[in-house]
């Protein structure tokens, strides 16, 4: 499973509410994986309005999270978190499945 954290999908709502739309309305995040980064894969999320084909699909606090199958077998078990400090904020990955990541945590190698 793909899981989002409380402080995570608090911050997801708040981008859909900034934009005037809704879960209710289909929307959800959409997590994925794609090449790039100083180790080779890259994070990936935005906000779209409803999910692709063959994608998994959960619910966490109240936001749907979509994630295609190629991007989920390099994501599976990953908590997606939301981090605020005094350099910055930003979302935040735990990935048991990365055997490295970069030192700014947004790419991975497998």
């Amino acid at each position: 499973m793909l899981q989002l954290t409380k402080e995570a999908a608090e911050q997801v709502q708040q981008m859909m509410d900034d934009h005037g739309i809704s879960p209710e309305d289909g929307y959800g995040v959409r997590v994925g994986v794609e090449s790039g980064g100083c180790s080779g894969l890259e994070y990936v999320l935005d906000i779209v309005d409803s999910p692709e084909d063959n994608d998994r699909v959960f619910e966490q606090h109240g936001v749907r999270v979509y994630c295609d199958p190629k991007s989920y077998l390099y994501l599976k078990g990953t908590h997606v978190g939301w981090e605020e400090s005094m350099t910055g904020s930003g979302f935040t990955f735990e990935n048991p499945n990365a055997k490295r990541s970069c030192g700014c945590g947004t790419s991975f190698a497998v």
